[in-house]
């Protein structure tokens, strides 16, 4: 997962401050790195699939929370992936999670 691609990718799709985008992107990348989206569902989680997930959110979801809410659909499905939802945004970027 290059979080570099996918912050310029959900800039330009979602919009957001850049600290919401930068947090995103690194739980995106935490997330992919654990391997569970590969385990789980059986293919590496990308770019592209990120963006898919995220457009299915409502509408008048802000970029943490069409995470959170793709984070809660999956934990719903296979268990394990509340420690990568976004509790808080800090202005440098990073968040507050359940890890």
């Amino acid at each position: 997962m290059d979080a570099k691609r996918l912050e310029a990718a959900l800039a330009e799709e979602f919009g957001g401050t850049d600290a919401e985008q930068r947090v995103v992107a690194r739980q995106a990348r935490d997330l992919a790195d654990s391997g569970k989206p590969k385990r789980d569902r059986g293919h590496a989680l990308t770019v592209p699939d990120v963006l898919r997930h995220l457009s299915d959110a409502p509408d008048d979801a802000s970029l943490p929370e069409r995470w959170n809410w793709w984070m809660g659909a999956l934990d719903t499905a296979y268990g394990g992936y509340a420690p990568f939802t976004v509790r808080v945004v800090e202005d440098d970027g990073t968040a507050g999670v359940n890890r």
